[in-house]
């Protein structure tokens, strides 16, 4: 068995250690890039959101590297990521591979089933080893999700533009080298130890946006078009509403026990979305409420063409926006979205934002006479 997974953001790095630590040959496959789109839109159904085509554009790299096995998470609710395994599997059957695909799904009160998928991923009923296992992958994604925070704080900062990017990017390439939880952890503390130590520049006018959105396209760089970066260099500093290890531990350790770490942005979103849809709709909205609460400078919504639950919220954003009077830009991304236009409606953005808060200071100071 060579299991291989679909990208997402930091979740490979967790993926890695846990199938290390068990011993399971594993096929990472190679950063998402214009070739991973090319060959998944041209095997997908043309209506399916970007996310599936970036997946099957992953798979078909890994099994050109020998990968036979593919493990992917599931999901429940009215979104049709649910289907996704179902789909796939359809997709590479059609074309010639003949693959074993592993879902886990959300336990859902059904440990019996998802620990079943477990053990044949694993390959071991011993549940020790599977618990440990898992802690340590847990563990691993916090830290990589911790270096995506000090990123997020230090690029709109850094003295020399660039820094905050060249550690980043060297990262996530020596972290495919390494192999284990231990030399994983120690390039994750040397990583963060160095990006918290980049020079600051104190005299550069920080402006603040919450991200916001479908949880893949917010996480997956490629996907959208490396907007934290982008945004980075303009001298953003994001908030990121989701993230893989909240994903991670809402799931798997909280809902199964009857607990929720979301409640709070549940409350927030109630006044214009009071149940859940599907997909991350009633968090996009809650975070949007939470964010213009904590004096965030704009909101940005990034969604993938036809996302029903996201359509949805879209919808209701406006409303929040005149109600807390934040600023907020939408942006839509599938296979033909153009990165020059992008780049241009965000930096239209960031200067709307900084334009907005200077007049604020200055509203501030005459007040002040």
């Amino acid at each position: 068995m060579k299991v291989t997974f679909p990208h997402m953001g930091n979740q490979y790095v967790a993926t890695k250690v846990l199938l290390e630590e068990l011993g399971v040959d594993i096929v990472i496959p190679p950063q998402c890039s214009n070739d991973t789109l090319d060959i998944g839109t041209k095997h997908s159904p043309e209506s399916i959101c970007l996310p599936l085509k970036v997946n099957i554009g992953n798979y078909i790299e890994s099994i050109r590297q020998g990968a036979d096995t593919i493990v992917i998470t599931g999901s429940c609710g009215p979104c049709r990521f649910g289907y996704y395994s179902i789909l796939q599997k359809e997709i590479l059957k059609s074309m010639g591979h003949q693959l074993d695909f592993i879902l886990l799904d959300p336990p859902q009160g059904d440990y019996d089933k998802f620990f079943k998928s477990v053990t044949k991923l694993a390959n071991t009923k011993n549940p020790y080893s599977i618990i440990k296992a898992l802690a340590k992958a847990t563990k691993a994604l916090y830290g990589v999700d911790e270096i995506d925070d000090a990123a997020f704080y230090k690029r709109p900062r850094e003295r020399v533009m660039g820094s905050t990017d060249q550690l980043y990017d060297s990262f996530h390439k020596e972290v495919r080298k390494v192999k284990g939880y231990r030399a994983v952890m120690d390039l994750v503390k040397e990583t963060k130890r160095k990006i918290n130590s980049i020079e600051e520049d104190p005299e550069r006018d920080v402006v603040k946006i919450g991200l916001i959105g479908e949880i893949y396209t917010i996480i997956e760089p490629f996907v959208n078009l490396d907007i934290e970066k982008k945004l980075g260099a303009l001298g953003v500093e994001i908030n990121k509403s989701l993230k893989i290890s909240r994903w991670l531990t809402e799931h798997l350790y909280l809902q199964p026990l009857k607990l929720s770490s979301e409640k709070e942005i549940w409350q927030a979103a109630k006044p214009y979305l009071g149940s859940m849809i599907g997909g991350h709709a009633r968090e996009t909205v809650g975070y949007a409420v939470k964010y213009a609460k904590e004096g965030y400078d704009g909101l940005i919504q990034v969604y993938p063409f036809t996302c029903m639950p996201e359509i949805v919220a879209q919808s209701i954003l406006p409303s929040v926006e005149k109600d807390y009077n934040i600023p907020y830009l939408c942006l839509i991304v599938d296979e033909m979205t153009g990165e020059a236009g992008l780049n241009t409606r965000i930096e239209a953005f960031v200067d709307l934002l900084r334009r907005r808060k200077e007049l604020k200071h200055n509203e501030k100071l005459l007040s002040g006479y």
